[in-house]
């Protein structure tokens, strides 16, 4: 493996969400189509790691390592909360809590996923006769997190299909509120190396939002080109003027209450990549040499939310877990 590192190679990975129960959450990620890839359990901790993604023929990084993929979403059970009447997650959408947004899927007919979504039972914050916005759907997993819902194609062309095909759907993206667009924008590009893909602007609403991703071997989309059939993208939410408020910040998902862990980099050699960090001076929450685990570490942004870094296995064909 080669000493150095380059940006090119990394990956958004996956994004964590602590859960209360992760039987029911498992189970409503997979009716969305998901696989479980991998388990990791700490029983000496107390806890236990599920990994989920999108793993049929037709899926974008089918057969993948665990670390080589984008888009995957990791749920985080602390024992004993599915027995407790009083724990409930912060899903980072109620005041005065927010910071997470959402995690968003990408389907082929969305009229029809919507109504299979609606059938199974499942609870929707939006759905897409809600508001003006009939071009999206907001539906909620078991612990009230936001999991928004776009089509791969345009809105017309499907609203007479009646079927649709889970193995066809993408983790398309996940949103963050930011304070300061400008500052986020510089640590995601300049920092994690990233390409902004597209931004929408809305002077009416009083806010920007920013799409960013790991081009790969797609590339950067051109103009006019959508984003619905990429897997692993970064939406940054900016609200105009809270960048000139001195005491005005999000929730990390890390103090309490808790509920966002963490959104996760994969890259090609993670000593490089973690001395590329250092030289940029970012703000660590972990290096690696802190703690038990040597084969993980966290910076934060410019809101505080946590980074892990960990190595895709690909380029080491050696497990990390």
């Amino acid at each position: 493996m080669a000493s150095t590192t380059e940006t090119k190679n990394y990956k958004f990975n996956h994004s964590m969400l602590r859960v209360k129960d992760p039987k029911e959450s498992v189970k409503f990620y997979s009716f969305l189509g998901m696989s479980m890839l991998k388990k990791l359990e700490f029983p000496d901790a107390k806890f236990d790691l599920y990994f989920l993604g999108y793993d049929s023929p037709k899926a974008a990084s089918a057969g993948n390592n665990v670390w080589d993929r984008e888009g995957l979403i990791e749920l985080t059970h602390n024992y004993g909360t599915e027995n407790d009447a009083e724990y409930k997650v912060n899903n980072g959408n109620v005041e005065p809590h927010r910071g997470f947004g959402h995690t968003c899927i990408s389907v082929d007919n969305i009229q029809a996923a919507c109504q299979r979504i609606e059938d199974a039972g499942y609870k929707f914050q939006k759905k897409l006769s809600d508001g003006r916005m009939r071009h999206i759907a907001f539906v909620l997993d078991p612990d009230d997190y936001f999991v928004e819902v776009v089509g791969q194609k345009p809105l017309e062309a499907t609203e007479n299909v009646k079927e649709t095909d889970v193995e066809t759907y993408r983790m398309n993206h996940t949103m963050l509120r930011v304070k300061d667009a400008e500052k986020s924008l510089k640590f995601y590009q300049e920092v994690l190396g990233m390409s902004l893909y597209r931004k929408h602007e809305s002077e009416a609403g009083g806010f920007s939002l920013f799409f960013l991703g790991y081009p790969g071997e797609k590339g950067v989309p051109g103009e006019g080109q959508g984003t619905a059939d990429r897997e692993g993208l970064l939406e940054l939410t900016w609200n105009h003027g809270t960048e000139k408020d001195e005491s005005f910040s999000y929730h990390d998902g890390n103090s309490q209450p808790q509920g966002f862990g963490h959104i996760c980099v994969s890259v090609d050699n993670l000593d490089a990549a973690c001395s590329r960090l250092e030289s940029l001076n970012v703000n660590w929450k972990k290096r690696l040499t802190d703690g038990r685990m040597k084969n993980v570490a966290f910076v934060l942004d410019p809101d505080n939310y946590f980074i892990e870094i960990v190595q895709n296995e690909r380029f080491t064909d050696k497990a990390n877990f």
